[in-house]
């Protein structure tokens, strides 16, 4: 990612670091409530540019050309999904990331409608369920990312599972997606 100051790209290797456990994944009752009333509709790899696009569409934002460059060519090669939340036709919500193995770097998301964001988070988790996924790594902790079931590692810990989720592959789908109801 950019340096805040300099736009140098840097590696950034947080520790701890965060997940959220795939069997601890929290959708409260208001999110499950407020998936059903606002009628979304999901897809992954459907809208990659757009989804990056709302991730930018900030005033402090990390996400310049270069990175946009880079992360739409690792979605070309199949490294990078993008998963999309859909209200009568048009994007309201998403977010983005890099495969790699059994495990999944969420990237950046975004909405656009009341817990858009929160519903993708939650299609991103049961599609990596469904595919039998081991890591879902969504760098630091915050107070919202907990209340989802986010937990820190230490880099010991997530080294070990990382290196476990690396050693075989998943094919993601393409398309439409069930709602997580």
């Amino acid at each position: 990612m950019p340096h805040p100051e300099t736009e140098e790209i840097c590696w950034f290797n947080p520790d701890p670091r965060a997940i959220i456990p795939l069997d601890q994944f929290h959708a409260s009752r208001s999110l499950k409530r407020s998936v059903r009333k606002q009628r979304f509709t999901f897809s992954i790899d459907q809208a990659f540019s757009m989804v990056m696009a709302g991730c930018a569409d900030r005033n402090d934002t990390w996400i310049n050309k270069e990175i946009k460059s880079v992360y739409e060519d690792m979605f070309r090669r199949g490294l990078a999904h993008s998963f999309e939340v859909w209200q009568d036709g048009q994007l309201v919500g998403g977010l983005y990331g890099v495969s790699l193995g059994r495990a999944f770097f969420a990237e950046s998301k975004f909405h656009k409608a009341t817990d858009a964001s929160k519903a993708a988070l939650w299609v991103l988790v049961e599609t990596l369920n469904e595919l039998r996924c081991e890591l879902l790594e969504v760098q630091f902790l915050t107070r919202h990312l907990a209340s989802l079931g986010a937990v820190e590692l230490s880099n010991f810990d997530y080294q070990k599972r990382l290196s476990k989720a690396l050693t075989s592959t998943v094919t993601y789908p393409k398309g439409q997606l069930e709602a997580p109801l």
